[in-house]
């Protein structure tokens, strides 16, 4: 058996280890481990390189924005800025005919702005707005559906833990991929609050009715969420503008974060101990996923498995588009198995060297931005995507009862946006990089 054709079995190998609840993280240490003694022949060598491995991995500065971003969400919970959101939305939305579940939507893409973290933001959006969907009448199958697919917003718009993985994997510039990501973003809370549109017309049993809020409420709830706009004007504006990298940027918007959520009396010392320690816990995890990949990328390289797919990809002759779409169309499959983070991590080594050798029409900078956002929504999706998208469970585990089936029913009109969504940004890449136009 040549090197070659090791690393192409160590992909089921590693499906099944997981598939058999093996951590990810662990899954591809070890098989990466494996599979470098088994292509080098030779432990010491093996051994040698992860003596400075997990040095080299965890040395790059970038990687200190993790942590601080899933702090800046912490604080940010703590401090009532997901119940000023959705009480916003809720205001100007809610006495419209699915308006709430628009409201969750709405709120969801407003936390995302200072949370990195589709789960979190999915999570802590469903603890606020879950009671109010009920009191006006939502049925559980557009409730849990909204909610998961509201929560993908957390890692499409920036700051993005994700987004900042991807940027050191393809060495993109960090302020340039967040701002691509502000557009798709948008377009994506858009299409979600006029698939709940359509689907309460379909069926208007899904949804209930409230009075519409008095102007002088609209205006206090859009007052109360003025911290989330400027700690979301000073990250990201800052990072673009220059003023500070994006890990200063990140430890403004804990801080900021930190004061609004001391000031609104949501941060005493047990709040402390409890975002720092979930922290420090959520930073553990996906570091430790983060040098398990970079052993099984290592291993990758040694076989020569990136550089012999791309060399392969371009002697068939393959239109770029079809490549686009068979990647994609992977991705989905994939969001069966694992979580956006680890998907990312495994497949963007193999897969952007052979994207990058195609001609999009595009300049490497450009390509590298419009790729990312692509992959991007699509891990999205596989979070939402039955049946086994993280988002579902996590939804329906906090609804109190609501069949999963409902929930799988639910989610399904805002894949189809999703799916309309990428086709479109495919088709249009200037949508994406427009910022580029004027460089």
């Amino acid at each position: 058996m040549d090197k070659l054709e090791i690393a192409l079995l160590s992909f089921p190998v590693l499906l099944l280890l997981i598939l058999f609840r093996m951590p990810i993280g662990l899954a591809m240490l070890v098989i990466g481990i494996g599979g470098s003694v088994l292509v080098n022949g030779s432990w010491l060598q093996v051994m040698s390189q992860m003596k400075s491995l997990p040095y080299d991995t965890f040395s790059n500065y970038s990687l200190g924005i993790i942590p601080l971003f899933l702090l800046m969400g912490q604080f940010a919970t703590h401090g009532g800025l997901s119940k000023s959101l959705f009480e916003a939305a809720e205001a100007w939305l809610g006495h419209r005919k699915g308006g709430v579940a628009m409201a969750a939507v709405g709120a969801c893409a407003g936390f995302g702005a200072v949370c990195g973290s589709s789960l979190a933001t999915a999570a802590t959006m469903a603890q606020v707005a879950l009671p109010e969907l009920r009191r006006f009448g939502y049925s559980g199958a557009l409730s849990t559906g909204a909610l998961a697919a509201g929560g993908t917003l957390g890692i499409l718009i920036p700051p993005s833990v994700v987004l900042v993985i991807y940027a050191i994997l393809t060495e993109q510039n960090i302020a340039k991929l967040f701002l691509a990501a502000v557009i798709p973003g948008v377009l994506a809370a858009i299409g979600y609050m006029l698939a709940i549109a359509i689907y309460v017309r379909l069926r208007p049993e899904s949804a209930g009715t409230r009075e519409p809020a008095p102007v002088a409420e609209r205006l206090r709830a859009t007052f109360r969420i003025w911290p989330v706009l400027a700690v979301f004007a000073v990250v990201v504006g800052g990072i673009y503008a220059g003023i500070f990298t994006p890990t200063e940027g990140a430890a403004f918007g804990a801080a900021g974060t930190g004061l609004i959520a001391l000031l609104n009396r949501g941060l005493g010392m047990e709040e402390l101990k409890s975002s720092l320690l979930q922290t420090a816990t959520a930073s553990a995890m996906i570091f430790f996923i983060v040098l398990g990949a970079a052993a099984f990328n290592s291993f990758l390289a040694f076989a020569q498995l990136p550089q012999e797919a791309a060399r392969w990809v371009t002697e068939q002759g393959f239109g770029p588009y079809w490549v686009l779409f068979a990647i994609l169309a992977l991705y989905l499959v994939l969001g069966c198995f694992m979580d956006s983070l680890s998907m990312i991590l495994l497949t963007v080594p193999i897969f952007f060297p052979i994207v990058a050798e195609l001609d999009f029409g595009m300049t490497p900078e450009a390509f590298g931005l419009w790729f990312g956002i692509l992959v991007l929504i699509v891990v999205e999706v596989g979070l939402i995507t039955p049946p086994v998208g993280m988002n579902l469970f996590v939804i329906n585990s906090m609804s109190g009862g609501i069949p999963m089936a409902a929930t799988y029913r639910g989610v399904i009109p805002f894949v189809i946006s999703d799916v309309m969504r990428v086709a479109l940004l495919a088709a249009f890449p200037v949508i994406t990089v427009w910022f580029l136009s004027g460089a």
